[in-house]
């Protein structure tokens, strides 16, 4: 019997460029699915300048994952409302180009066909447990593909810069405030 534990992977430049090509593929696809089922295309949700009802249960499954330690239990509901209006009044502000980038990020989260395969949350963010969220962020932090660590990125500074730009938020970092003159 022939010992495989200390092999290295054999994937060679053309095999991770045709990996590359057909996750890119696969995203484009996703992303045209998205705009022509009219996904990308519904207006904001009640309550929000530019989240749409669509963005909302990705982001409430994931902005307590990500300000976990930051908030305590009993705030979380309050924080995460915070949060997404603080996310929405950021959109609010962004570019064309670059709102239509975050709602593309937002889409993939949010349509079954390319929320299971590219997370690994295959039934609805509200059934997704905290720790297959932390998995998914992992996943997409240390993935291979460039697309999938820019859409970590994106997602995290999205609710980081939410919650952190929140007077609540600064006693936890031991920011006092702004100065006052």
């Amino acid at each position: 019997m022939t010992d495989i534990s200390n092999a290295a992977p054999s994937l060679s430049r053309r095999g991770l460029l045709k990996v590359g090509l057909l996750g890119g593929a696969f995203l484009a696809t996703a992303g045209v699915t998205a705009s022509l089922s009219g996904c990308s295309a519904s207006g904001p949700a009640a309550d929000y300048a530019v989240l749409r009802a669509s963005d909302l249960p990705s982001l409430r499954a994931i902005i307590p994952v990500v300000l976990e330690g930051a908030v305590q239990p009993d705030a979380l509901k309050a924080a995460v409302d915070a949060t997404l209006q603080g996310i929405d009044r950021n959109l609010h502000h962004l570019s064309p180009e670059l709102l239509k980038l975050t709602q593309q990020l937002l889409d993939v989260l949010a349509m079954a066909v390319t929320r299971g395969p590219l997370t690994g949350i295959w039934g609805s963010w509200e059934n997704a447990s905290a720790d297959d969220i932390r998995q998914f962020l992992v996943r997409w932090e240390h993935s291979s593909l460039d697309l999938l660590r820019m859409g970590h990125a994106s997602l995290l500074q999205l609710i980081q810069m939410a919650w952190y730009a929140r007077p609540q938020s600064w006693a936890h970092c031991g920011y006092p405030g702004p100065p006052q003159f």
